[in-house]
C-alpha cells in the first residue's frame, strides 16, 4: 500500500547562530569521538578559550546537531527538530 503523509502545520525558521535558537552546544571533540554522524558540515563555533562547540536541538529522539542551512521545525505541540535545508522544500509547502 502507498500512503500520503498527513498534513502537519509547523513553524520553520532557518537556523541563525547567536539568535538563541538552539537548545545548547556540545564540544566538537565529544561529538566526533562518540557518534557515527557525518560531522563535516556541522556548524562549529570557536569559543574564547579555544574550544570548538556545535549547536544542537534536543527532542524525543535525542540530540540533533545543526548544519549550515538547516531549518528548525517547531510543531504545534512544541516539539522541535532539525530539517536539512536541501530536504526542506520537498517536505514543506508555505501556507497562505
Amino acid at each position: 500500500m502507498k500512503y500520503l503523509r498527513a498534513p502537519l502545520e509547523v513553524e520553520a525558521t532557518l537556523y541563525e547562530l547567536n539568535k538563541g535558537m538552539e537548545d545548547g552546544f556540545e564540544l566538537w571533540t565529544d561529538i566526533i569521538t562518540r557518534s557515527c554522524i557525518n560531522n563535516e558540515k556541522l556548524i562549529r563555533v570557536t569559543r574564547e578559550n579555544g574550544s570548538i562547540v556545535c549547536p544542537y536541538i534536543e527532542n524525543r529522539r535525542g540530540r540533533s546537531y545543526i548544519q549550515d542551512g538547516d531549518y528548525i521545525i517547531t510543531e504545534m505541540d512544541g516539539n522541535r527538530h532539525v530539517c536539512n535545508g536541501s530536504s526542506f522544500p520537498h517536505r514543506f509547502t508555505p501556507m497562505a
